[in-house]
């Protein structure tokens, strides 16, 4: 029998991330629902990004998503380091033939790449800081405590994705036939942006289902969201990491 089988999974990541996880989630067994929270844009860079003669000494992006609206910027400055806040940043930079030779270890996010030996003393460096618009700031302000000259490129935004009334009417029944297990949050926006959509009888259907979470810092924006429903924290937000957190959760309460 197949992992997953018998489980069903709401996976709420935007519909241009959602298919690798979709795909492995199935090939396990399970059965997906997508409800992507968030739409993605692309957005106009901003003036602060510099010509090609205004050279950078590091471009680090933020994400996947930053990398396929931004990847014109490491080519437009071509004798720039690239960094990438984790693996999957960085093969969409190696997908357009560009590498990514800062990278995070121990975790994927902003506070474990500030960790890098390269970002300890950039004094003076010129850095780039190609991200999503409201997204965290604490690379720049860290950054440019250390005495760096930060500039920021901001080249999409993350919007709530609507849906009718009879759409989210149909989904809040299927939570309360049973239909839905696991709930995927893989970052705190889309777990923000899910809490918007819903209503208030969907929101009280959250509880009785599992979360899957990404860490520590995604599960405490479901805590002060009131979730008191029972959490699956895996290691990343990687695709395979996902999954096996869920693989090991259904072995956990199988008995197998």
């Amino acid at each position: 029998m197949a992992a997953l089988a018998g489980v069903a999974v709401l996976v709420t990541r935007p519909e241009q991330q959602a298919s690798p996880l979709c795909g492995l989630l199935q090939a396990a067994g399970a059965r997906v629902i997508r409800l992507p929270a968030l739409q993605i844009r692309a957005v106009a860079a901003g003036a602060d990004c510099g010509s090609a003669a205004d050279a950078f000494d590091l471009i680090i992006f933020t994400s996947a998503n930053a990398v396929h609206y931004g990847a014109y910027l490491a080519v437009r400055h071509d004798t720039a380091t690239l960094a990438a806040i984790g693996p999957a940043t960085a093969r969409a930079l190696q997908e357009r033939g560009l590498a990514a030779t800062v990278t995070p270890s121990g975790g994927i996010d902003s506070e474990h790449l500030l960790l890098h030996p390269r970002l300890a003393e950039p004094v003076g460096q010129r850095i780039l800081i190609v991200k999503g618009r409201m997204g965290r700031e604490l690379l720049r302000e860290q950054l440019s405590g250390r005495g760096a000259l930060v500039a920021v490129a901001e080249v999409y935004e993350r919007l709530r994705a609507d849906y009718s009334d009879p759409q989210l009417a149909a989904l809040t029944a299927q939570f309360a036939a049973g239909g839905i297990d696991i709930v995927t949050a893989t970052s705190a926006d889309v777990a923000s942006a899910l809490f918007e959509i819903a209503t208030p009888a969907l929101r009280s259907e959250f509880d009785r289902v599992h979360w899957l979470v990404p860490g520590p810092r995604v599960a405490e924006a479901l805590r002060r969201r009131g979730v008191i429903a029972p959490l699956i924290q895996a290691e990343s937000a990687e695709d395979h990491d996902l999954l096996a957190a869920i693989v090991r959760w259904r072995s956990s309460v199988s008995g197998a």
